[in-house]
């Protein structure tokens, strides 16, 4: 259904977070209806860590899929106090979508810079 996508993150640490995407199919303006879906992102600083840097799901509030009759928004957040935590310097995530069947699907990937905060 979906074909990874390869985007790169940068998060500045001690800022809000915030990145949407609109979701369209491939080469058309038509919306892609994700009504039920749930999703879920980790970033991790290297792909074998047990530990992730970052966990945001539809249940936690750190994704959002907002679905109306012609735009549907996948939506990314990351308080500033979340942020201000990290001490990784960079990291690597992808990003699954859930259809109600519990099928998953993986929307995108790739890294993430941490651009460290001066003021404190």
């Amino acid at each position: 259904m979906f074909k990874p996508q390869q985007i790169d993150l940068t998060i500045y640490q001690g800022s809000s977070f915030k990145k949407a995407w609109e979701m369209v199919e491939k080469g058309t303006e038509d919306p892609i209806d994700l009504t039920g879906y749930k999703a879920r992102m980790q970033v991790r600083g290297k792909l074998k860590d047990d530990a992730a840097i970052l966990d945001l799901t539809t249940e936690n509030g750190g994704i959002t899929i907002t679905v109306v009759t012609d735009k549907t928004t996948l939506a990314l957040y990351v308080p500033a106090t979340a942020t201000a935590a990290i001490t990784a310097a960079k990291g690597v995530y992808d990003l699954e979508l859930v259809d109600a069947a519990g099928d998953v699907y993986r929307l995108m990937q790739g890294t993430v810079a941490i651009s460290k905060e001066v003021t404190r």
